[in-house]
């Protein structure tokens, strides 16, 4: 009998400060490997503090982030190692303006590697290939459409083959036509390739749809984890504020996270 795979990131009673703010408390998720994962919720509910404690940039103020059945290391050098097995797409892309389109695909490769220059490049034109890029190689960024720009930003987070993958809001800027390429992309890549996948957003109907677990961050922690199904189906005041963009309901708008006590 075949042991049940571990699952990939797999965080327990978490809590997550920004100076003498709590974030987020009292999270306890798991996320299977080779799924996808939509962590959904407002704007400024700690979405992205979240995946910052996946990347081990923020270090948890209780409780403990597992990545592939290891603790998310503290130590630089263990860090920067399981780094590499992350590919994060930002919001803003972060691409070099004055490289080209598959000299930024190059740089994990450079960095992380000894690649011989022919297979180097061999590599790169996998990979601009597999978002529908490969013509756009001698290109430079400002060149590039929003969308473009976001498909050469994921060509360089696969670079180097990660197994989890990290979307930090992937649809920002985009108009809806990009965004339906980039979330079918996202959907065929992490089939294909076997990834796991965290997709943090508040477009909710546009990642749905790819999903096989729904998250919902809200008033400082997990208010919701399941299907998309079951969440779509869901009569809770909260959930439905904002699944139907209600302005008004348990969810305030523009809410800043309390100062912490000594007794937090």
């Amino acid at each position: 009998m075949t042991a049940p795979t571990a699952p990939a990131v797999v965080l327990q009673g978490a809590r997550l400060d920004r100076g003498s703010r709590t974030i987020l408390r009292d999270l306890d998720l798991v996320v299977p490997a080779g799924s996808i994962t939509a962590v959904l919720g407002p704007s400024g509910t700690g979405k992205s503090t979240l995946l910052a404690a996946v990347t081990g940039e923020l270090v948890p103020a209780t409780g403990s982030v597992q990545v592939f059945g290891q603790p998310v290391p503290r130590v630089a050098r263990a860090l920067l190692e399981m780094r590499k097995g992350l590919g994060v797409l930002l919001q803003g892309n972060g691409l070099l303006t004055d490289l080209s389109v598959a000299e930024n695909v190059a740089l994990p490769l450079r960095a992380h590697t000894a690649l011989p220059e022919p297979l180097l490049q061999r590599l790169v034109a996998m990979k601009l290939n597999a978002v529908g890029l490969r013509a756009a190689a001698d290109l430079y960024p400002r060149e590039l459409s929003g969308g473009m720009a976001r498909r050469v930003a994921l060509a360089r987070a696969l670079a180097l083959d990660p197994p989890l993958m990290l979307y930090d809001e992937p649809l920002t800027g985009l108009d809806p036509i990009a965004s339906g390429v980039i979330m079918s992309l996202i959907r065929r890549l992490s089939r294909s390739l076997g990834l796991t996948s965290i997709i943090v957003s508040h477009h909710v109907h546009e990642t749905l749809p790819i999903a096989d677990q729904a998250v919902v961050v809200a008033n400082g922690g997990i208010v919701f984890d399941g299907t998309p199904a079951q969440l779509q189906a869901s009569s809770d005041p909260l959930l439905r504020q904002f699944l139907d963009g209600q302005p008004d309901g348990p969810i305030p708008f523009e809410s800043v996270p309390p100062r912490r006590t000594e007794a937090a």
